[in-house]
């Protein structure tokens, strides 16, 4: 594309805040707005809001239409991302208004697939690209108002009264202060703590908040502090129903700077931006004068990344990393006043984040293990870190309609927490249960005993939405105990139809293992079929939690072999030993170093990028296919965060490692 070349615009959403934008690209020097989808495509006077423009009859066909270069979204928060991925994966470039996204988690969805298809993807805070704020951040960085310290900000108005059909205060279309104003103040507080340390924005390491939320369920007025690395503090607010004074205060050991509605910038039509500059007693103001459209820069430093073949904002605008930084802070705010929308649970949150029905795929193999009547898919998904629903959902389908069926679930993890996740989520997508295989454990230290598994499995049962497991594991082992009190408890499960596979232990030694299989033959009880034991190519040297045992040296390897047992892997990929994490000279990650710093898992590392740079991949990828490709059934469970982990974890299952190179990575 030429620089003369006008980026060809359509908007989906109608509605005010895409009227502003429309005048936005018209005042431009690179666009030309195009078309304007509404599903509402004869309502009066529709067109003559978008002077110029056609009118699409639905999104789907202004997605479909070959005359649009870049789609500007302006639905309700709510339809964000969806509209957004359906572009991206449409092939235009998106710029969405703020909040790209309800939650960060969201967000990194919609920027992937943007990495994915190689598009531009922006968050339309249209004040970081004016030329007012530009200057904000010469001054900060000049030290005129010396070490920064304190930044005061606040965007708040009042609606006068409540109007629950109005979207600021409907729940359903996550309305209320924090996430269609808040962010203002929070994104310019974290612009300017980065501006201090010459980066493009900070993230806060600490988020306090309070808000009092209405009789809609919504924030109508909120107000947080950031504590940032560098020891500034930032007092940010928003509102819906109080008037603020929303002005900008960056105070510094020296003196302060003032800004008036600093978004606004030198108003919608262009004029005069005023920043002052407060000594003592003695103020200067500084003049900024633009006699540009407001919006017409957002319009122009998306078409000139476009036309560069940018993917992202150049700086100050919002990148990628940042946008997903501001919107993290906006959900540590949410989080600590307890706001969730409806629209973010089970029973409202039941396609994937695309709009869809969530349907199994294929494209990750299976395998048969003994005992278990349905084939499992050779890696298993952890269930460890899930924040929350909303989060954990996109994982989740993303895995399943990858064709992954197997998920790993722990009575502790979280409390009970990630047990309900899963429970919510097989039953809001209308998962058949009989395509899963799902892993429970239980009997964690310190109430590791025989009557602790039915007791802690009726919980799991519950939280899960099921009436049973597919495999069960002792989550440790208690040697103080006989075993053949732990077989019997686990087999009475198997008897009562609560374990319907097969069961085992997991941090368990060989000789326990073999002698609680000695006893269910002996006493004709179900032996335990199953182990889940750490095992990957860097052999674990001391343990990572209390009772944590490997099964990655020879001795254990073995007798793998010899057994057959499935075991089901955790930390299959070293915990970061095979990224950039780790090296000999990095010694500030005291886990990586106490656990796994030898010289023979350096070797085996330094192998693994060796093979890893001549076939083209990470050496995490090699490490992952190490453990695929051992000669008895090794089942690696995995625990991504994000879609875009997810699909690199998945990437190694195409490595097909031959013997040769297994032992060759061994040494």
């Amino acid at each position: 594309m030429t620089t003369e070349t006008p980026i060809r615009w359509g908007i989906i959403g109608p509605g005010r805040i895409a009227q502003t934008f429309a005048e936005g690209v018209a005042h431009s020097r690179s666009g030309k707005l195009v078309a304007i989808a509404s599903r509402n495509p004869d309502k009066p006077g529709l067109g003559d809001n978008f002077p110029g423009a056609r009118i699409v009859n639905g999104y789907e066909a202004l997605l479909a239409d070959k005359e649009i270069d870049a789609i500007y979204i302006a639905t309700p928060h709510t339809g964000h991302a969806e509209w957004a991925i359906k572009a991206i994966r449409a092939g235009k470039h998106v710029l969405v208004e703020k909040p790209i996204a309800l939650s960060a988690y969201d967000a990194e969805a919609i920027y992937y697939e943007a990495k994915k298809a190689g598009v531009f993807a922006g968050e339309a805070f249209m004040y970081r690209v004016h030329p007012q704020t530009a200057k904000l951040i010469e001054l900060v960085k000049s030290g005129v108002i010396g070490e920064i310290r304190i930044i005061r900000s606040s965007f708040g108005f009042n609606m006068g009264t409540v109007k629950p059909e109005h979207r600021l205060f409907a729940n359903d279309t996550a309305g209320g202060g924090i996430l269609d104003v808040g962010g203002y103040p929070v994104s310019m507080a974290r612009l300017i703590a980065g501006a201090v340390e010459g980066k493009p924005f900070l993230d806060p390491e600490k988020v306090f908040g309070v808000a009092h939320l209405g009789q809609t369920g919504v924030d109508e007025w909120a107000s947080a502090v950031l504590k940032f690395p560098n020891n500034i503090i930032a007092e940010v607010s928003c509102s819906i129903m109080a008037n603020q004074d929303n002005t900008l205060r960056i105070i510094g050991s020296d003196g302060r700077l003032e800004v008036k509605d600093f978004w606004f910038a030198s108003g919608h039509k262009g004029g005069v931006g005023k920043i002052e500059l407060i000594k003592g007693t003695e103020t200067q103001i500084i003049e900024v004068r633009e006699d540009r459209w407001l919006y017409s820069f957002e319009v122009d430093a998306a078409g000139d990344a476009i036309r560069a073949d940018q993917t992202e904002f150049a700086y100050p605008g919002i990148n990628w990393a940042d946008s997903i930084g501001n919107l993290r802070a906006l959900d540590q705010w949410r989080a600590t006043v307890g706001l969730e929308y409806e629209v973010e649970k089970a029973t409202r949150r039941t396609t994937n984040i695309a709009g869809a029905s969530v349907t199994m795929g294929n494209s990750i193999p299976k395998r048969s293990i003994p005992g278990i009547a349905k084939p499992a898919s050779i890696v298993t998904l952890g269930f460890e870190f899930f924040p929350n629903f909303a989060a954990a959902s996109l994982t989740l389908d993303a895995f399943y309609e990858a064709g992954g069926n197997a998920f790993d679930t722990a009575y502790v993890y979280g409390a009970g927490k990630t047990e309900s996740i899963f429970g919510d989520w097989h039953t809001s997508r209308k998962v058949p249960r009989e395509e899963i295989v799902l892993i429970g454990k239980g009997a964690h230290s310190p109430l590791c005993y025989p009557d602790m598994i039915a007791k802690q499995l009726d919980q799991s049962l519950n939280r899960l939405k099921t009436d049973y497991v597919d495999i069960y594991f002792m989550h440790r082992d208690n040697t103080a105990i006989p075993v053949g009190e732990f077989v019997d408890a686990m087999d009475a499960e198997v008897k009562a139809g609560r374990i319907r596979g097969i069961f085992g232990g997991s941090n368990w030694t060989r000789a326990r293992f073999d002698e609680a299989i000695a006893y269910a033959e002996k006493n004709g009880k179900s032996a335990p079929a199953a182990l889940s034991n750490n095992f990957s190519l860097a052999e674990m040297l001391d343990p990572i939690w209390a009772g944590c045992i490997a099964a990655s040296d020879e001795e254990w390897k073995a007798w793998l072999n010899a057994k057959q047992i499935p075991n089901f892997a955790w930390s299959s990929q070293g915990r970061g030993f095979f990224t950039d994490r780790a090296g000999r000279d990095k010694r500030s990650d005291e886990e990586l170093v106490r656990v796994w710093y030898s010289d023979r898992n350096f070797g085996r590392r330094d192998r693994a990028i060796a093979l890893a740079q001549k076939l083209g991949r990470n050496p995490i990828h090699i490490a992952l296919a190490y453990v695929v490709a051992q000669p008895f059934p090794v089942i690696p469970l995995i625990g991504p965060r994000t879609i875009a982990e997810l699909e690199d974890s998945l990437s190694a299952l195409d490595i097909k490692l031959t013997p040769e190179q297994v032992k060759w990575l061994e040494g």
